[in-house]
């Protein structure tokens, strides 16, 4: 049997299979190339595969890497992986002129390598918390009630145990549920952005949103009433403002605020953490100042054109984004970026040296190397990216920042504060 990397397709009975004589492609930006099988993991557990409607699979063939091959009377397949592993590469296919957009997700490429399926990617974060193993939907589900009899006029309560934990699987708000680790606190319904790939709020023309945004502005005394229990009782407690199906919890700081002082008062234990797009520095030390620990700044890239082309941010500029970082590392928050990564474009060279600057000037100390979710045509027509570029390839982009920014810690998920626990 040949020991290479062969193409997986999918044929119109919707059966999965790998082609003997073509070897599997992968794409970085709009590049095509051969998978490198030194970049390859087995498909991680709980991965699921996904069918490209529309889409045929581009492959290699056997003898002959000079140029793509496109296999019409396929479908092509890509493969979601599980929290806490980044793509190197996307899958590689050919869009017909009406094809759809493809829902939010990350596309990754897949193959078949040694008798199994395997994926471009690395593990970034060995944390547990978000592993499906850990969850059990019979236990969530009784334990959900629960916390509705006991708090029958928290909306919130009521809002992160329907929609987010039962709906839509959120294993932060299951957490909360479950007692442990970090859990959501959702407080904006609207944002100052219009990204093209948002996960809680699309234009009719587009995709479907994953999630709905939070319909109600919560009260001090509901967040308070979430936030102290979980973080005086569950093992290392987090609580975060900010989540997906919300929109930017700056909007609401002078609530989040007056919400933190009250939480401190009645407890100093556990992390309180703030996931944002960092768009108004002024209310992000407004949260600092009432005893903010932890804040993480989402951005799909360090360079000021690509972000604001895919965030069209509305009445904020990409220099208060990097005040943020900047003052959050300043009152020693730990501070975080929330990388939105997608092969092409975040390994560019232009790019690497953007994200040097932006972590020279602000000290942030971790990078959470987290998948783009996203259409891969849309986005890089949305960044009017060129044909070629001068990506290094993702896997040294790692190794570059790493060698030159020793101190920057990798991951994907928020840790808890030392000293809070």
């Amino acid at each position: 049997m040949p020991d290479f990397p062969r193409l997986v397709v999918a044929n119109a009975a919707g059966e999965i299979f790998d082609l003997l004589d073509f070897r599997a492609a992968g794409r970085s930006g709009r590049e095509i190339y051969p998978l490198d099988p030194v970049v390859l993991i087995p498909l991680p557990e709980s991965s699921r595969l996904y069918f490209l409607p529309q889409r045929a699979p581009l492959g290699f063939a056997r003898k002959d890497r000079s140029a793509p091959r496109c296999l019409v009377d396929y479908t092509a397949v890509a493969a979601f992986l599980p929290p806490g592993y980044t793509v190197f590469s996307v899958a590689a296919y050919h869009r017909q002129s009406d094809a759809p957009l493809l829902p939010i997700y990350a596309y990754s490429a897949v193959c078949w390598y040694r008798g199994q399926f395997h994926v471009p990617a690395r593990r970034v974060d060995d944390d547990v918390k978000h592993d499906p193993v850990q969850f059990s939907l019979g236990k969530i589900k009784r334990l959900v009630e629960q916390r509705r009899q006991q708090f029958p006029n928290n909306r919130l309560v009521s809002h992160h145990g329907s929609n987010c934990a039962l709906r839509y699987g959120c294993p932060n708000a299951q957490n909360f549920f479950l007692n442990r680790w970090e859990a959501p606190i959702a407080v904006s319904g609207a944002c100052n952005a219009a990204c093209v790939g948002c996960i809680s709020e699309q234009p009719p023309d587009t995709v479907q949103s994953p999630h709905e945004r939070l319909g109600f502005v919560p009260t001090v005394e509901e967040m308070v009433e979430m936030a102290v229990p979980h973080l005086e009782s569950a093992p290392n407690a987090i609580i975060s403002f900010g989540q997906g199906c919300e929109g930017e919890p700056l909007l609401q700081a002078p609530l989040i605020a007056a919400a933190i002082k009250k939480i401190r008062r009645q407890t100093g234990r556990g992390t309180i953490h703030l996931n944002t797009n960092g768009s108004r520095p002024e209310m992000a030390s407004r949260l600092i100042d009432a005893g903010l620990n932890s804040i993480r700044v989402s951005l799909n890239s360090a360079r000021e054109a690509v972000y604001t082309a895919y965030y069209q941010p509305r009445a904020y500029r990409f220099s208060e984004v990097v005040e943020s970082i900047r003052r959050a590392r300043q009152h020693d928050l730990w501070t975080s970026i929330n990388y939105l990564s997608f092969p092409g474009v975040t390994d560019d060279e232009n790019e690497w040296a953007a994200l040097s600057r932006l972590i020279e000037s602000t000290g942030l100390q971790m990078i959470q190397w987290r998948n783009l979710n996203i259409d891969p045509d849309w986005y890089v027509d949305s960044i009017g990216l060129p044909a070629v570029t001068k990506a290094v390839g993702m896997p040294l982009l790692l190794q570059k920042v790493r060698e030159k920014f020793p101190q920057v810690r990798f991951g994907y998920f928020n840790p808890p504060v030392a000293g809070n626990q």
